[in-house]
């Protein structure tokens, strides 16, 4: 988990900072919500993912990687009359939708996921994400994030 520790600590300001404003203007998606590796396409993404529901579980443990998560989807949630579009752009909202599902499929207990998943997704979780979490791959699709 140190890989996310270090780097989100240099830019952990402007991660709040810029979900408050409803509008993502720099680099972190890939460490602040992370979806499962086999999504990545690039160096960063592969790097930052996370390998199964097991590593998604430990970084949610994580005393300061899962209390920011939940922290940066409470950001989300006051954010008004902006759609995930809107606040990242159509590459990080996918991106999101992936990890958000990941986290709630590891935390159902955990409502501020699916929370957000209702509000910014319509409540439709990231079937590639689903179906690598269920052993299926990805249904012969190439990795797209």
């Amino acid at each position: 988990m140190n890989r996310f520790v270090e780097a989100q600590a240099p830019v952990w300001d402007d991660v709040q900072a810029e979900l408050r404003a409803g509008h993502k203007t720099s680099h972190w998606m890939w460490f602040i919500f992370p979806q499962l590796a086999a999504l990545g396409r690039s160096g960063t993404a592969k790097f930052y993912g996370l390998s199964d529901a097991e590593e998604a579980k430990a970084y949610l443990a994580h005393p300061v990687l899962g209390t920011r998560l939940v922290h940066c989807c409470e950001l989300l949630l006051a954010v008004k009359d902006r759609s995930a579009l809107d606040i990242f752009g159509g590459i990080d909202a996918m991106k999101l939708r992936s990890s958000l599902t990941l986290f709630d499929a590891v935390a159902p207990a955990q409502p501020v996921f699916r929370d957000c998943l209702e509000r910014y997704f319509d409540g439709e979780p990231d079937g590639l994400t689903l179906g690598l979490l269920q052993g299926r791959g990805a249904a012969g699709a190439a990795p797209t994030r």
